[in-house]
């Protein structure tokens, strides 16, 4: 089992294995005939008041991270996760530009912490 993320404007590549988008929303300028994803789990993405409050501001980082492992551990979309992540090498598939502070970095950080 490998556990990796992606910018969904990244080639997709055969060592990807299943292809997760966990955005609650319809990446910008991506044609869902062309995106190469397996499955778009919406559910497991941070709620939308906590995504507007965060704004992708990089000072609001570890609040946002705290506040979101929160709701993920609430979030019965984990196990559907956590399901795909036991059987497949899986790609978790986000489309924010910050490549450091976004929620598939957090979500990523949950599901190897659960594996363990």
């Amino acid at each position: 089992m490998l556990l990796g993320i992606k910018r969904i404007y990244d080639k997709a590549e055969i060592i990807d294995g299943k292809r997760i988008l966990v955005d609650r929303l319809w990446p910008r300028g991506v044609k869902k005939s062309t995106a190469n994803l397996d499955l778009w789990l919406r559910d497991i993405a941070p709620s939308n008041e906590l995504r507007k409050w965060f704004n992708h501001e990089p000072e609001k980082w570890e609040e946002f991270k705290k506040r979101y492992k929160r709701e993920i551990e609430k979030n019965p979309a984990l196990d559907q996760l956590l399901g795909n992540v036991n059987d497949f090498d899986v790609t978790l598939i986000y489309a924010a530009k910050d490549t450091e502070n976004n929620d598939a970095v957090v979500l990523k950080e949950v599901i190897e912490s659960k594996l363990k």
